[in-house]
Protein backbone atom coordinates (compact mmCIF):
# COMPACT_ATOMS: atom_id res chain seq x y z
CA UNK A 1 0.00 0.00 0.00
CA UNK A 2 1.02 3.38 -0.82
CA UNK A 3 0.90 5.48 2.24
CA UNK A 4 0.34 9.63 1.31
CA UNK A 5 2.28 12.29 2.35
CA UNK A 6 5.31 10.03 3.21
CA UNK A 7 8.33 12.66 1.70
CA UNK A 8 6.47 15.61 2.22
CA UNK A 9 7.78 18.47 4.83
CA UNK A 10 4.94 21.05 5.69
CA UNK A 11 4.87 23.65 8.22
CA UNK A 12 4.29 22.96 12.06
CA UNK A 13 1.68 23.70 12.21
CA UNK A 14 0.58 20.19 10.00
CA UNK A 15 0.15 16.60 11.63
CA UNK A 16 3.04 14.89 11.47
CA UNK A 17 2.98 12.29 8.98
CA UNK A 18 4.12 8.87 9.06
CA UNK A 19 6.22 7.35 6.29
CA UNK A 20 5.96 4.03 4.25
CA UNK A 21 8.18 2.01 6.95
CA UNK A 22 5.28 2.32 9.39
CA UNK A 23 2.81 -0.59 9.31
CA UNK A 24 -0.33 -0.57 10.13
CA UNK A 25 -0.53 -2.77 13.11
CA UNK A 26 2.02 -0.34 14.38
CA UNK A 27 -0.54 2.87 13.91
CA UNK A 28 -3.02 0.92 15.48
CA UNK A 29 -0.79 0.36 18.55
CA UNK A 30 -0.08 3.88 18.21
CA UNK A 31 -4.51 4.36 18.12
CA UNK A 32 -5.03 2.86 20.88
CA UNK A 33 -2.58 4.00 23.39
CA UNK A 34 -3.93 7.59 22.86
CA UNK A 35 -7.23 6.46 22.93
CA UNK A 36 -6.86 4.21 26.08
CA UNK A 37 -4.80 7.70 27.62
CA UNK A 38 -7.78 10.06 26.40
CA UNK A 39 -10.18 7.74 28.12
CA UNK A 40 -8.11 7.46 31.26
CA UNK A 41 -7.59 11.70 30.84
CA UNK A 42 -11.45 11.90 30.86
CA UNK A 43 -11.85 9.60 33.54
CA UNK A 44 -9.67 10.99 36.25
CA UNK A 45 -11.33 14.70 35.50
CA UNK A 46 -14.46 13.35 36.24
CA UNK A 47 -13.37 11.70 39.79
CA UNK A 48 -11.13 14.82 40.67
CA UNK A 49 -14.86 17.12 40.04
CA UNK A 50 -16.48 14.63 42.01
CA UNK A 51 -13.71 14.99 44.39
CA UNK A 52 -14.50 18.69 44.89
CA UNK A 53 -18.08 18.31 44.75
CA UNK A 54 -18.04 16.02 47.87
CA UNK A 55 -15.43 18.03 49.55
CA UNK A 56 -17.58 21.04 49.62
CA UNK A 57 -20.71 19.71 49.89
CA UNK A 58 -19.02 18.28 53.11
CA UNK A 59 -17.64 22.08 54.30
CA UNK A 60 -21.56 23.44 53.81
CA UNK A 61 -22.88 20.65 55.77
CA UNK A 62 -20.58 21.41 58.51
CA UNK A 63 -20.81 25.01 58.78
CA UNK A 64 -24.73 25.59 58.07
CA UNK A 65 -26.33 21.89 58.53
CA UNK A 66 -28.78 23.74 55.94
CA UNK A 67 -30.73 20.60 53.88
CA UNK A 68 -33.25 20.41 51.34
CA UNK A 69 -36.56 20.23 51.51
CA UNK A 70 -38.01 17.08 49.98
CA UNK A 71 -40.87 17.85 47.53
CA UNK A 72 -44.24 16.21 47.52
CA UNK A 73 -44.84 13.39 45.42
CA UNK A 74 -47.46 14.38 42.37
CA UNK A 75 -50.90 12.54 42.56
CA UNK A 76 -51.13 10.16 39.66
CA UNK A 77 -55.35 10.93 40.11
CA UNK A 78 -56.62 13.59 37.67
CA UNK A 79 -54.43 14.37 35.10
CA UNK A 80 -54.47 16.26 32.50
CA UNK A 81 -54.82 14.28 28.80
CA UNK A 82 -51.62 14.93 26.88
CA UNK A 83 -51.71 17.62 24.14
CA UNK A 84 -52.70 17.07 20.85
CA UNK A 85 -49.00 16.16 18.70
CA UNK A 86 -47.54 18.73 16.46
CA UNK A 87 -48.35 17.48 13.40
CA UNK A 88 -52.21 16.77 14.42
CA UNK A 89 -52.60 20.12 15.24
CA UNK A 90 -51.21 21.68 12.05
CA UNK A 91 -53.67 19.45 10.42
CA UNK A 92 -56.53 20.68 12.33
CA UNK A 93 -55.54 24.09 10.89
CA UNK A 94 -55.58 23.58 7.67
CA UNK A 95 -58.49 21.77 8.13
CA UNK A 96 -59.95 24.82 9.66
CA UNK A 97 -58.48 27.28 7.07
CA UNK A 98 -59.75 24.67 3.89
CA UNK A 99 -63.26 25.42 5.19
CA UNK A 100 -62.79 28.70 5.65
CA UNK A 101 -61.94 29.12 2.13
CA UNK A 102 -64.62 27.43 0.82
CA UNK A 103 -66.95 29.95 2.70
CA UNK A 104 -64.71 32.39 0.58
CA UNK A 105 -62.89 34.09 3.71
CA UNK A 106 -59.35 35.35 2.34
CA UNK A 107 -56.79 33.95 4.46
CA UNK A 108 -53.65 36.32 5.46
CA UNK A 109 -50.26 35.81 3.49
CA UNK A 110 -48.35 35.76 7.03
CA UNK A 111 -51.06 32.79 8.09
CA UNK A 112 -49.65 30.68 4.79
CA UNK A 113 -46.20 31.67 5.28
CA UNK A 114 -46.07 30.29 9.15
CA UNK A 115 -47.48 27.49 8.30
CA UNK A 116 -45.61 26.57 5.73
CA UNK A 117 -42.56 27.07 7.79
CA UNK A 118 -44.29 24.22 10.43
CA UNK A 119 -44.96 22.00 7.36
CA UNK A 120 -41.22 21.91 6.90
CA UNK A 121 -40.06 21.57 10.15
CA UNK A 122 -42.19 18.71 10.86
CA UNK A 123 -41.71 17.26 7.21
CA UNK A 124 -45.56 17.33 6.76
CA UNK A 125 -45.28 17.10 2.90
CA UNK A 126 -49.26 15.98 2.25
CA UNK A 127 -50.25 18.99 4.39
CA UNK A 128 -48.05 21.15 2.48
CA UNK A 129 -49.29 20.20 -0.41
CA UNK A 130 -53.14 21.01 0.96
CA UNK A 131 -52.09 24.01 1.39
CA UNK A 132 -50.16 24.65 -1.58
CA UNK A 133 -53.97 24.45 -3.38
CA UNK A 134 -55.30 26.82 -0.78
CA UNK A 135 -52.72 29.77 -1.78
CA UNK A 136 -54.09 31.79 -4.82
CA UNK A 137 -51.71 31.52 -8.09
CA UNK A 138 -51.27 35.12 -8.44
CA UNK A 139 -49.77 35.25 -4.94
CA UNK A 140 -47.64 32.87 -5.02
CA UNK A 141 -46.13 33.88 -8.23
CA UNK A 142 -45.86 37.66 -7.09
CA UNK A 143 -44.68 36.43 -3.04
CA UNK A 144 -41.25 35.56 -3.40
CA UNK A 145 -41.10 34.47 0.55
CA UNK A 146 -44.33 32.27 0.19
CA UNK A 147 -43.10 30.32 -2.89
CA UNK A 148 -39.77 29.82 -1.87
CA UNK A 149 -40.37 28.40 1.31
CA UNK A 150 -43.23 25.76 -0.79
CA UNK A 151 -39.92 25.16 -3.15
CA UNK A 152 -37.52 24.06 -0.43
CA UNK A 153 -40.05 21.90 1.06
CA UNK A 154 -41.03 20.03 -2.36
CA UNK A 155 -37.63 19.91 -2.83
CA UNK A 156 -35.74 18.46 0.41
CA UNK A 157 -39.08 15.79 0.52
CA UNK A 158 -37.96 14.31 -2.88
CA UNK A 159 -41.07 16.03 -5.16
CA UNK A 160 -38.11 17.51 -7.38
CA UNK A 161 -40.54 18.10 -10.66
CA UNK A 162 -42.93 20.01 -8.65
CA UNK A 163 -40.24 22.03 -7.15
CA UNK A 164 -38.54 22.66 -10.37
CA UNK A 165 -42.49 24.29 -11.90
CA UNK A 166 -42.37 26.41 -8.67
CA UNK A 167 -39.20 27.87 -9.51
CA UNK A 168 -39.87 28.37 -13.25
CA UNK A 169 -43.29 30.22 -12.49
CA UNK A 170 -41.01 33.27 -10.24
CA UNK A 171 -41.28 36.36 -11.29
CA UNK A 172 -38.05 37.16 -8.96
CA UNK A 173 -36.31 34.46 -7.98
CA UNK A 174 -33.26 36.05 -9.53
CA UNK A 175 -33.34 38.53 -6.50
CA UNK A 176 -31.87 35.55 -4.04
CA UNK A 177 -29.50 32.70 -3.81
CA UNK A 178 -32.45 30.86 -1.63
CA UNK A 179 -34.89 29.16 -4.36
CA UNK A 180 -31.33 28.32 -6.36
CA UNK A 181 -29.74 26.55 -3.36
CA UNK A 182 -33.09 24.51 -2.51
CA UNK A 183 -33.05 23.07 -6.02
CA UNK A 184 -29.74 22.44 -5.78
CA UNK A 185 -30.00 20.42 -2.82
CA UNK A 186 -33.41 18.85 -4.00
CA UNK A 187 -31.27 17.28 -6.45
CA UNK A 188 -28.24 16.54 -4.82
CA UNK A 189 -30.84 14.63 -1.98
CA UNK A 190 -32.16 12.27 -5.56
CA UNK A 191 -28.36 11.88 -6.62
CA UNK A 192 -28.99 13.88 -9.67
CA UNK A 193 -25.59 15.93 -9.66
CA UNK A 194 -26.04 16.91 -13.18
CA UNK A 195 -28.95 18.31 -13.25
CA UNK A 196 -27.50 19.83 -9.86
CA UNK A 197 -24.22 21.84 -11.85
CA UNK A 198 -27.01 22.63 -14.45
CA UNK A 199 -29.26 24.58 -11.94
CA UNK A 200 -26.11 26.63 -10.98
CA UNK A 201 -24.09 27.26 -14.30
CA UNK A 202 -28.03 28.59 -15.28
CA UNK A 203 -27.61 30.68 -11.50
CA UNK A 204 -24.23 31.79 -13.45
CA UNK A 205 -25.37 32.67 -16.76
CA UNK A 206 -28.81 34.57 -14.60
CA UNK A 207 -26.69 37.15 -12.81
CA UNK A 208 -27.41 35.53 -9.71
CA UNK A 209 -24.86 35.97 -7.01
CA UNK A 210 -24.14 32.63 -4.99
CA UNK A 211 -23.66 32.76 -0.93
CA UNK A 212 -22.22 30.71 1.57
CA UNK A 213 -25.28 28.02 1.46
CA UNK A 214 -24.38 27.80 -2.56
CA UNK A 215 -21.20 26.61 -2.92
CA UNK A 216 -21.21 23.42 0.06
CA UNK A 217 -24.49 22.12 -2.66
CA UNK A 218 -22.41 22.36 -6.12
CA UNK A 219 -19.03 21.21 -4.42
CA UNK A 220 -21.16 18.24 -3.09
CA UNK A 221 -22.71 17.81 -6.88
CA UNK A 222 -18.97 17.83 -7.81
CA UNK A 223 -17.89 15.23 -6.12
CA UNK A 224 -21.19 13.34 -6.78
CA UNK A 225 -20.15 13.31 -10.55
CA UNK A 226 -16.40 12.97 -9.49
CA UNK A 227 -15.47 15.57 -11.97
CA UNK A 228 -12.32 17.21 -10.18
CA UNK A 229 -12.22 19.85 -13.09
CA UNK A 230 -15.54 21.20 -12.42
CA UNK A 231 -14.54 20.61 -8.84
CA UNK A 232 -11.38 23.43 -9.20
CA UNK A 233 -14.07 25.60 -11.20
CA UNK A 234 -16.04 26.07 -8.86
CA UNK A 235 -13.19 26.35 -6.18
CA UNK A 236 -12.31 29.53 -8.10
CA UNK A 237 -15.64 30.97 -8.22
CA UNK A 238 -15.74 30.63 -4.51
CA UNK A 239 -12.34 32.46 -3.89
CA UNK A 240 -13.25 35.39 -5.90
CA UNK A 241 -16.31 35.98 -4.62
CA UNK A 242 -14.46 35.88 -0.86
CA UNK A 243 -15.30 32.75 0.27
CA UNK A 244 -12.04 31.32 0.64
CA UNK A 245 -12.19 31.07 4.35
CA UNK A 246 -15.44 30.14 4.88
CA UNK A 247 -15.62 27.14 6.92
CA UNK A 248 -18.66 25.49 5.45
CA UNK A 249 -17.14 25.99 1.95
CA UNK A 250 -13.78 24.96 2.91
CA UNK A 251 -15.54 21.80 4.77
CA UNK A 252 -17.44 20.92 1.63
CA UNK A 253 -13.60 21.43 -0.68
CA UNK A 254 -12.21 18.80 1.72
CA UNK A 255 -15.16 15.81 0.78
CA UNK A 256 -15.15 16.99 -3.29
CA UNK A 257 -11.38 16.68 -3.61
CA UNK A 258 -11.42 13.58 -1.40
CA UNK A 259 -14.24 12.31 -3.70
CA UNK A 260 -12.67 13.51 -6.92
CA UNK A 261 -9.47 11.57 -6.24
CA UNK A 262 -7.24 14.37 -5.36
CA UNK A 263 -6.51 13.82 -1.51
CA UNK A 264 -3.22 15.52 -1.71
CA UNK A 265 -5.46 18.93 -2.25
CA UNK A 266 -7.78 17.48 0.45
CA UNK A 267 -5.26 17.39 3.14
CA UNK A 268 -4.09 20.90 1.91
CA UNK A 269 -7.28 22.67 2.70
CA UNK A 270 -7.58 20.54 5.94
CA UNK A 271 -4.44 22.00 7.42
CA UNK A 272 -5.55 25.54 5.93
CA UNK A 273 -8.59 25.38 8.34
CA UNK A 274 -7.62 27.77 11.93
CA UNK A 275 -10.80 26.60 13.61
CA UNK A 276 -11.42 23.10 12.89
CA UNK A 277 -14.66 21.46 13.61
CA UNK A 278 -16.43 17.89 13.53
CA UNK A 279 -17.16 18.10 9.74
CA UNK A 280 -13.64 19.00 8.88
CA UNK A 281 -12.35 16.05 10.89
CA UNK A 282 -14.88 13.52 9.82
CA UNK A 283 -14.72 14.94 6.31
CA UNK A 284 -10.95 14.56 5.67
CA UNK A 285 -11.46 11.05 8.00
CA UNK A 286 -13.58 9.51 5.55
CA UNK A 287 -11.48 10.27 2.53
CA UNK A 288 -8.49 8.88 3.73
CA UNK A 289 -10.71 5.34 4.28
CA UNK A 290 -12.38 5.99 0.82
CA UNK A 291 -8.91 5.76 -0.86
CA UNK A 292 -7.74 3.09 1.56
CA UNK A 293 -4.94 5.06 3.38
CA UNK A 294 -6.00 3.37 6.93
CA UNK A 295 -2.63 4.99 8.36
CA UNK A 296 -3.13 8.38 7.70
CA UNK A 297 -6.90 7.75 8.56
CA UNK A 298 -5.75 6.22 11.78
CA UNK A 299 -3.01 8.86 12.39
CA UNK A 300 -5.52 11.70 11.84
CA UNK A 301 -8.14 10.21 14.41
CA UNK A 302 -5.61 9.79 17.08
CA UNK A 303 -4.69 13.80 16.75
CA UNK A 304 -8.47 14.36 16.76
CA UNK A 305 -8.80 12.65 20.10
CA UNK A 306 -5.50 14.75 21.17
CA UNK A 307 -6.99 18.20 20.38
CA UNK A 308 -9.64 17.44 22.54
CA UNK A 309 -12.69 16.82 19.73
CA UNK A 310 -15.20 13.46 20.97
CA UNK A 311 -15.94 11.34 18.04
CA UNK A 312 -19.49 11.23 17.12
CA UNK A 313 -21.67 8.68 15.29
CA UNK A 314 -20.42 9.91 12.14
CA UNK A 315 -16.03 9.64 13.31
CA UNK A 316 -16.79 6.03 14.81
CA UNK A 317 -18.69 4.60 11.26
CA UNK A 318 -16.54 6.32 9.20
CA UNK A 319 -12.86 4.90 11.20
CA UNK A 320 -14.96 1.14 11.97
CA UNK A 321 -15.67 0.71 8.37
CA UNK A 322 -11.87 1.05 7.41
CA UNK A 323 -10.15 -0.81 10.06
CA UNK A 324 -11.32 -4.27 10.45
CA UNK A 325 -9.38 -5.10 13.41
CA UNK A 326 -11.03 -7.59 16.19
CA UNK A 327 -8.66 -5.55 18.96
CA UNK A 328 -9.83 -2.35 17.33
CA UNK A 329 -13.33 -3.58 17.53
CA UNK A 330 -13.19 -4.17 20.77
CA UNK A 331 -11.42 -1.18 21.60
CA UNK A 332 -13.86 1.11 19.60
CA UNK A 333 -17.38 -0.70 20.78
CA UNK A 334 -16.37 -0.50 24.37
CA UNK A 335 -16.43 3.53 23.76
CA UNK A 336 -19.63 3.45 22.34
CA UNK A 337 -20.95 1.66 24.76
CA UNK A 338 -19.43 3.54 27.76
CA UNK A 339 -20.62 7.18 25.72
CA UNK A 340 -24.41 5.97 24.91
CA UNK A 341 -24.15 5.72 21.68
CA UNK A 342 -24.64 1.74 20.94
CA UNK A 343 -28.10 2.50 19.81
CA UNK A 344 -27.17 4.89 17.05
CA UNK A 345 -28.34 3.39 13.72
CA UNK A 346 -25.27 4.08 11.93
CA UNK A 347 -23.01 3.01 14.41
CA UNK A 348 -24.39 -0.08 14.99
CA UNK A 349 -24.64 -0.69 11.32
CA UNK A 350 -21.00 -0.16 11.47
CA UNK A 351 -20.39 -2.19 14.41
CA UNK A 352 -22.41 -5.13 12.83
CA UNK A 353 -19.96 -4.46 9.35
CA UNK A 354 -17.35 -4.77 11.14
CA UNK A 355 -17.65 -8.07 13.40
CA UNK A 356 -18.41 -9.04 10.25
CA UNK A 357 -15.22 -8.84 8.18
CA UNK A 358 -13.90 -10.05 11.45
CA UNK A 359 -15.16 -13.08 10.71
CA UNK A 360 -17.19 -12.53 14.37
CA UNK A 361 -20.64 -13.56 12.84
CA UNK A 362 -21.93 -14.57 16.07
CA UNK A 363 -21.17 -11.27 17.81
CA UNK A 364 -22.46 -9.58 14.60
CA UNK A 365 -25.93 -11.21 14.60
CA UNK A 366 -25.88 -10.73 18.53
CA UNK A 367 -25.38 -6.84 17.98
CA UNK A 368 -27.85 -7.08 14.84
CA UNK A 369 -30.72 -8.95 17.34
CA UNK A 370 -30.12 -6.31 19.48
CA UNK A 371 -30.39 -3.08 17.31
CA UNK A 372 -34.43 -1.26 18.59
CA UNK A 373 -34.67 -0.28 14.84
CA UNK A 374 -33.01 -1.78 11.45
CA UNK A 375 -32.70 0.20 7.76
CA UNK A 376 -31.95 -1.41 4.52
CA UNK A 377 -28.37 -1.15 5.73
CA UNK A 378 -28.50 -3.06 8.73
CA UNK A 379 -30.24 -5.97 6.67
CA UNK A 380 -27.50 -5.63 3.91
CA UNK A 381 -24.77 -5.68 6.44
CA UNK A 382 -25.93 -8.76 8.13
CA UNK A 383 -27.13 -10.88 4.93
CA UNK A 384 -23.33 -10.04 3.43
CA UNK A 385 -22.11 -11.10 6.78
CA UNK A 386 -23.68 -14.78 6.02
CA UNK A 387 -22.46 -14.76 2.38
CA UNK A 388 -21.73 -17.95 2.78
CA UNK A 389 -24.12 -19.43 5.04
CA UNK A 390 -27.95 -20.41 4.63
CA UNK A 391 -29.09 -17.97 6.85
CA UNK A 392 -28.15 -14.93 4.27
CA UNK A 393 -31.87 -16.52 2.38
CA UNK A 394 -33.23 -17.10 6.17
CA UNK A 395 -32.76 -13.21 6.98
CA UNK A 396 -34.37 -11.29 4.19
CA UNK A 397 -37.37 -13.79 4.55
CA UNK A 398 -37.39 -11.65 7.96
CA UNK A 399 -36.18 -8.88 6.34
CA UNK A 400 -39.38 -8.99 3.83
CA UNK A 401 -41.70 -9.66 6.60
CA UNK A 402 -40.59 -6.11 8.88
CA UNK A 403 -41.61 -4.29 5.69
CA UNK A 404 -38.05 -3.05 5.15
CA UNK A 405 -37.64 -2.78 1.03
CA UNK A 406 -34.02 -4.48 -0.32
CA UNK A 407 -32.35 -2.98 -2.85
CA UNK A 408 -29.18 -3.42 -5.76
CA UNK A 409 -27.18 -4.19 -2.75
CA UNK A 410 -29.42 -6.10 -0.79
CA UNK A 411 -29.62 -8.89 -3.92
CA UNK A 412 -25.73 -8.91 -4.94
CA UNK A 413 -25.16 -10.11 -1.50
CA UNK A 414 -28.10 -12.51 -1.58
CA UNK A 415 -27.03 -13.77 -5.08
CA UNK A 416 -23.64 -13.74 -3.96
CA UNK A 417 -24.68 -16.27 -1.00
CA UNK A 418 -26.33 -18.51 -3.69
CA UNK A 419 -23.51 -18.99 -5.72
CA UNK A 420 -20.85 -19.46 -2.73
CA UNK A 421 -23.61 -22.26 -1.56
CA UNK A 422 -24.44 -23.62 -4.79
CA UNK A 423 -28.10 -22.88 -4.92
CA UNK A 424 -28.76 -22.09 -8.23
CA UNK A 425 -32.72 -22.34 -7.60
CA UNK A 426 -32.72 -20.07 -5.21
CA UNK A 427 -30.70 -17.89 -6.96
CA UNK A 428 -32.57 -18.09 -10.05
CA UNK A 429 -35.99 -16.93 -8.22
CA UNK A 430 -33.88 -14.21 -6.52
CA UNK A 431 -32.94 -12.69 -9.45
CA UNK A 432 -36.59 -12.61 -10.95
CA UNK A 433 -37.87 -11.50 -7.72
CA UNK A 434 -35.72 -8.50 -7.93
CA UNK A 435 -36.97 -7.14 -11.28
CA UNK A 436 -40.70 -8.40 -11.47
CA UNK A 437 -41.70 -7.73 -7.52
CA UNK A 438 -39.39 -5.06 -6.57
CA UNK A 439 -38.56 -3.27 -9.91
CA UNK A 440 -34.69 -3.11 -9.77
CA UNK A 441 -32.79 -3.41 -12.37
CA UNK A 442 -30.04 -6.12 -12.82
CA UNK A 443 -26.53 -3.89 -13.06
CA UNK A 444 -23.15 -5.31 -13.99
CA UNK A 445 -22.50 -7.24 -10.33
CA UNK A 446 -25.64 -8.85 -10.21
CA UNK A 447 -24.89 -10.46 -13.72
CA UNK A 448 -21.64 -11.52 -12.85
CA UNK A 449 -23.22 -13.55 -9.62
CA UNK A 450 -25.40 -15.23 -11.91
CA UNK A 451 -22.39 -15.86 -13.84
CA UNK A 452 -20.54 -17.16 -10.82
CA UNK A 453 -23.60 -18.92 -10.06
CA UNK A 454 -23.92 -21.30 -12.91
CA UNK A 455 -20.20 -21.10 -13.93
CA UNK A 456 -18.84 -22.47 -10.53
CA UNK A 457 -21.49 -25.47 -10.23
CA UNK A 458 -20.60 -26.34 -13.75
CA UNK A 459 -22.90 -25.29 -16.13
CA UNK A 460 -20.46 -23.07 -18.49
CA UNK A 461 -22.40 -23.32 -21.18
CA UNK A 462 -25.42 -21.41 -19.71
CA UNK A 463 -23.19 -19.05 -17.61
CA UNK A 464 -21.82 -18.10 -20.98
CA UNK A 465 -25.43 -17.44 -22.32
CA UNK A 466 -26.44 -15.08 -19.88
CA UNK A 467 -23.28 -12.91 -21.00
CA UNK A 468 -24.48 -13.28 -24.79
CA UNK A 469 -28.58 -13.11 -24.69
CA UNK A 470 -29.91 -11.77 -21.57
CA UNK A 471 -27.42 -9.07 -20.89
CA UNK A 472 -29.04 -5.44 -21.76
CA UNK A 473 -25.59 -4.01 -21.87
CA UNK A 474 -22.12 -4.91 -22.42
CA UNK A 475 -20.30 -7.10 -20.32
CA UNK A 476 -17.67 -6.13 -17.99
CA UNK A 477 -14.79 -7.57 -16.34
CA UNK A 478 -17.06 -8.77 -13.24
CA UNK A 479 -18.85 -10.50 -15.89
CA UNK A 480 -15.75 -12.09 -17.76
CA UNK A 481 -13.62 -12.38 -14.68
CA UNK A 482 -16.25 -14.62 -12.88
CA UNK A 483 -16.81 -16.73 -16.07
CA UNK A 484 -12.97 -17.41 -16.65
CA UNK A 485 -12.63 -18.41 -12.87
CA UNK A 486 -15.63 -21.15 -13.11
CA UNK A 487 -13.82 -22.30 -16.65
CA UNK A 488 -10.57 -22.22 -14.56
CA UNK A 489 -12.50 -24.65 -11.88
CA UNK A 490 -14.16 -26.81 -14.64
CA UNK A 491 -11.54 -26.96 -16.99
CA UNK A 492 -13.33 -25.42 -19.91
CA UNK A 493 -10.91 -24.44 -22.54
CA UNK A 494 -12.71 -22.95 -25.65
CA UNK A 495 -15.00 -20.90 -23.07
CA UNK A 496 -12.24 -19.79 -21.05
CA UNK A 497 -10.24 -18.89 -24.32
CA UNK A 498 -12.64 -16.26 -25.10
CA UNK A 499 -13.44 -15.15 -21.43
CA UNK A 500 -9.67 -14.34 -21.13
CA UNK A 501 -9.35 -12.41 -24.35
CA UNK A 502 -12.21 -10.23 -23.44
CA UNK A 503 -9.79 -10.05 -20.22
CA UNK A 504 -6.59 -8.98 -21.77
CA UNK A 505 -9.22 -6.27 -23.37
CA UNK A 506 -10.47 -4.72 -20.74
CA UNK A 507 -7.79 -5.24 -17.88
CA UNK A 508 -4.34 -5.12 -20.01
CA UNK A 509 -2.50 -5.14 -16.88
CA UNK A 510 -4.47 -7.59 -14.27
CA UNK A 511 -1.38 -10.06 -14.10
CA UNK A 512 -4.40 -12.30 -12.70
CA UNK A 513 -5.88 -13.07 -15.83
CA UNK A 514 -2.78 -14.45 -17.67
CA UNK A 515 -2.29 -16.97 -14.94
CA UNK A 516 -6.38 -18.47 -15.06
CA UNK A 517 -5.37 -19.01 -18.89
CA UNK A 518 -2.53 -20.77 -17.98
CA UNK A 519 -3.77 -23.29 -15.31
CA UNK A 520 -6.74 -23.90 -17.57
CA UNK A 521 -3.74 -24.92 -20.29
CA UNK A 522 -2.29 -26.70 -17.77
CA UNK A 523 -4.76 -28.41 -16.65
CA UNK A 524 -5.19 -30.75 -20.03
CA UNK A 525 -1.71 -31.17 -20.79
CA UNK A 526 -1.40 -28.24 -23.36
CA UNK A 527 2.25 -26.66 -22.28
CA UNK A 528 3.03 -24.85 -25.55
CA UNK A 529 -0.18 -22.49 -25.18
CA UNK A 530 0.89 -22.10 -21.55
CA UNK A 531 4.97 -21.17 -22.11
CA UNK A 532 2.55 -18.94 -24.99
CA UNK A 533 0.72 -16.95 -22.40
CA UNK A 534 3.73 -16.25 -20.51
CA UNK A 535 5.42 -14.60 -23.49
CA UNK A 536 2.66 -12.25 -23.49
CA UNK A 537 3.10 -11.24 -20.21
CA UNK A 538 6.27 -10.67 -20.66
CA UNK A 539 6.19 -8.56 -23.57
CA UNK A 540 3.58 -6.57 -21.76
CA UNK A 541 5.84 -6.59 -18.70
CA UNK A 542 3.84 -8.64 -16.45
CA UNK A 543 5.48 -10.64 -13.61
CA UNK A 544 4.75 -13.92 -13.62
Amino acid sequence: MHYLLQATHHSSSHISLMDAAVQPSDVQDMFAATFLSFVKSRTNKKKQRNQKQRKQIHRNARTKFSFCKPSPTPLLINREPPSQSKSHALNSVITDLESSVDKGINIDICIFSSLLESCFQLGATNQAIRLHHLIPKRILRRNFGLSSKLLRLYASSGRIEEAHQLFDQMSSRNSSAFPWNALISGYNELGLYEDAMAIYFQMEEEGVEPDEFTFPRVLKACGGIGSVRIGQLVHRNAVKLGFSKNGFVLNSLIDMYAKCGDIMKAHKIFHKIKSRDSISWNSILSGYVRHGLIVDALHVFSEMIREGFVPDSVTISTIVSGVPSVRFAHEIHGWVIRHGISSDLSVANSLVSLYSHCNKLDVASCLFDQMPERDVVSWNSIISAHSKDPKALSYFQEMEKAGVLPNSITFVSLLSACANLGLIDNGKRLFSVMGEKYGISAIMEHYACMVNLYGRSGLIDEAYEIITRRMEFEAGATVWGALLYACSIHNNVSIGEIAANQLFELEADNEHNFELLMKIYRNVGRFEDVERVRMIMEERGLDY
